[in-house]
C-alpha cells in the first residue's frame, strides 16, 4: 500500500493527524493529513507518529508533500519514497524532443547519444523511439548493441552508430544517460540523467479529469509515478509539454 502525506492547516477541534483509506483515479492510498506546527520539534513528532501509524497499516512506500524535509525520518520507520526512475525512463524520447525544442535546436536532424551499462527493455524502447524520430542516434553500450542495431535496420530501416567516442558523445545535441558517467562533462545542450531523481521532471500535461483529481501540495512526480505503476494512469495520458 502506498501512503500519501499532505500538510493541512490546523483547526480547532480537528485531529492533528488524520489517516484514512481513499481512492484516487482507481488507486487506493493511505491518505494522511498532518497539521502544520510553527514549532519544529512538534512538527517532527507529528510526522514520526503518522509514519509509525502508516507503517502499522501496511504502507511501505510514501509520497511526500512538496519540499518535504522529513524523508530520512520516514525511511527509518520503513517508509521509502516512491521511485520516479521508471517514469523518467518511459518519458525519455519525448523529454529529448521537448528539450531540443526549448533550446531551439532542430529535432529531426539532432544527434542524440544514449549511454547505458546494460541493454534492458527500457534502453531498447528508448533507443527505438529515438531512432524513429532523429536522424543520428549514437549508442554507447558494453555489449548487446550489435543485435539491437540489426533489429532496428531489419524492422524499421534505421541505422544506429555503435561505440561512439567520448568526443562524439559530448558533441551530441542531446545526451541520455541510464547510468552515471563520471568521464563525461554532461555539458550537452540537452542532458537527461535518468538515474538521478533530483533532476527536475519535464512539465507533464494530463487529461482534465485526471488533473482535477490530483490533490494540491503532493510531490507531483512521485504521485504520477505511483499512479502509472498501478495502471491508474497510462503513459499515453502524460504529454511532455516542456522543461521545468
Amino acid at each position: 500500500m502506498v501512503a500519501l502525506l499532505l500538510w493541512k492547516e490546523p483547526r480547532k477541534g480537528q485531529k492533528r493527524i488524520h489517516i484514512e483509506e481513499r481512492v484516487l483515479l482507481r488507486m487506493r492510498f493511505l491518505w494522511a493529513e498532518i497539521a502544520r506546527s510553527p514549532l519544529p520539534a512538534v512538527q517532527r513528532r507529528r510526522v514520526l507518529a503518522a509514519a509509525k501509524r502508516l507503517r502499522k497499516l501496511g504502507a511501505v512506500q510514501a509520497i511526500f508533500p512538496e519540499s518535504f524535509s522529513y524523508g530520512p525520518l520516514l525511511e527509518k520507520c520503513g517508509l521509502r519514497p516512491v521511485s520516479t526512475l521508471a517514469l523518467r525512463r518511459s518519458l525519455a524520447a519525448d523529454w529529448v524532443r521537448a528539450g531540443l525544442e526549448a533550446e531551439q535546436l532542430p529535432v529531426a536532424g539532432a544527434r542524440v547519444a544514449v549511454t547505458a551499462s546494460v541493454l534492458t527493455g527500457e534502453v531498447v524502447r528508448t533507443v527505438t523511439e529515438l531512432c524513429l524520430r532523429h536522424r543520428y542516434v549514437l549508442l554507447d553500450l558494453p555489449y548487446g548493441g550489435e543485435d539491437l542495431c540489426r533489429q532496428l535496420r531489419r524492422e524499421y530501416g534505421v541505422s544506429l552508430l555503435l561505440g561512439p567516442s567520448k568526443d562524439q558523445l559530448e558533441g551530441a545535441e542531446a545526451l541520455v544517460l541510464f547510468d552515471q558517467r563520471r568521464d563525461l562533462s554532461l555539458a550537452n545542450p540537452v542532458t537527461l540523467r535518468l538515474y538521478d531523481e533530483t533532476q527536475p521532471l519535464p512539465v507533464l500535461a494530463l487529461p482534465p479529469e485526471a488533473e482535477e483529481a490530483l490533490p494540491e501540495g503532493a510531490d507531483r512526480g512521485r504521485l504520477l509515478a505511483a499512479l502509472r505503476e498501478a495502471g491508474a494512469l497510462k503513459r499515453e495520458q502524460m504529454a511532455v509539454k516542456g522543461r521545468t
